[in-house]
């Protein structure tokens, strides 16, 4: 692999030998597919509505309509 490298300054606890055995999997460059956001509207809606939720809740918490 071109970005393969060894670390020479760290050395494996099991064998003593230089480097540490392993790979690291970039999960974002592999797997990542990017999605658009969702209209500024519909955002805005689902917080209108949760905040209504709220009020309810805190209404029915402090006793006030």
């Amino acid at each position: 692999m071109p970005d393969a490298w060894i670390d020479t300054s760290r050395r494996d606890e099991k064998d003593g030998k230089v480097g540490v055995v392993g790979y690291e999997i970039n999960f974002n460059r592999c797997f990542y597919r990017y999605l658009s956001p969702r209209p500024l509207e519909e955002i805005e809606a689902d917080i209108r509505a949760i905040e209504g939720d709220i009020r309810r809740k805190l209404a029915e918490v402090t006793g006030r309509a």
